[in-house]
């Protein structure tokens, strides 16, 4: 405690789905933030900007091994396990607040108890892979004039014979198949039309794809756009990656591999100058994303006691 009424709390920064520093999805991390209450979170998270903050707590339900929260700038939480619960595992291991090289774990993030795996391949960088919450398939957006120009396209940038879906593993976000990757790149949202647009679907985020990709070897070339939650756009959303793999999966898009499990890698933030991969892999309801990252940057803020 300082004599401004204020706390001293450590923070991180991580660059996550990313290989090295400064590209990826940047997420602001506060570890040990048990004496730290809502009203405090969303300030923090308002004070570092960044398209989420996460949260490390002890584990409040029995066979969990920590609770994670996370918010917006706007002071939204975010339930969906995404780069901001990845985020989180990839400092717990960098910092060796995990017992030996990894293995299986559990968190807690909104009401879902998920299983997490943190391996380190020949003694490299920690990989972290997240169990989602199985596929649900929601709301068609009805209106493909209306829904491109939200987006600042025209309906022909849209797939003609492909629908724009509500998928949720966790979060349900509004996928939006465009033609080619100039079309991805072109789009400029309108905040205030595409909120609309997502309200009356029922999704939270937008996140458009295409398979024309940078790599011949990845699957889908996207970008993500949230403004209800305060988020202009990420660079690397594992919340909506998922549900688009799933997606790509129930439609025939991806096919499994002998062993029954289907591999999906999305590339994302390349109009952003931050380029990132996520894998994620589909067995029936099971859906899975991996990815490792960076730890660059920590230090301390002061926090104000809460009213």
């Amino acid at each position: 405690m300082t004599d401004t009424g204020a706390t001293d709390v450590a923070f991180a920064y991580v660059d996550v789905f990313a290989a090295k520093p400064l590209t990826g999805a940047p997420l602001t991390l506060v570890p040990d933030a048990d004496g730290i209450v809502e009203e405090q979170m969303r300030a923090v998270a308002r004070e570092f900007n960044q398209s989420e903050t996460t949260f490390v707590q002890r584990p409040v339900r029995p066979g969990t091994t920590y609770r994670l929260r996370s918010f917006t700038p706007s002071g939204a939480e975010v339930f969906g396990a995404g780069h901001n619960a990845l985020g989180a595992w990839l400092w717990l291991a960098q910092s060796g607040r995990l017992d030996g090289d990894g293995g299986t774990f559990v968190q807690h993030i909104g009401d879902d108890v998920l299983p997490v795996h943190v391996e380190r391949p020949d003694g490299g960088p920690a990989v972290v892979t997240m169990e989602q919450s199985a596929p649900v398939f929601g709301a068609v957006a009805t209106d493909r004039a209306g829904l491109a120009g939200a987006l600042g396209l025209s309906p022909d940038d849209l797939v003609a014979d492909r629908d724009a879906r509500v998928v949720s593993t966790g979060a349900g976000h509004l996928l939006v198949p465009v033609r080619d990757r100039a079309g991805v790149d072109r789009a400029a949202p309108d905040a205030g039309r595409l909120t609309a647009v997502l309200r009356q679907a029922g999704g939270e985020g937008c996140y458009l794809y295409t398979h024309d990709t940078v790599d011949p070897a990845a699957t889908a070339y996207t970008r993500f756009f949230n403004p209800a939650m305060g988020i202009a756009e990420d660079p690397a959303t594992g919340t909506a990656a998922g549900p688009l793999a799933a997606l790509l999966v129930d439609g025939g898009d991806v096919a499994p591999r002998p062993a029954g499990e289907a591999r999906v890698v999305v590339e994302q933030g390349h109009s952003m100058g931050r380029p990132s991969t996520i894998v994620v892999t589909v067995a029936g309801s099971r859906v899975r994303i991996s990815g490792s990252g960076l730890v660059v940057a920590q230090g301390t803020m002061l926090v104000p006691e809460a009213a």
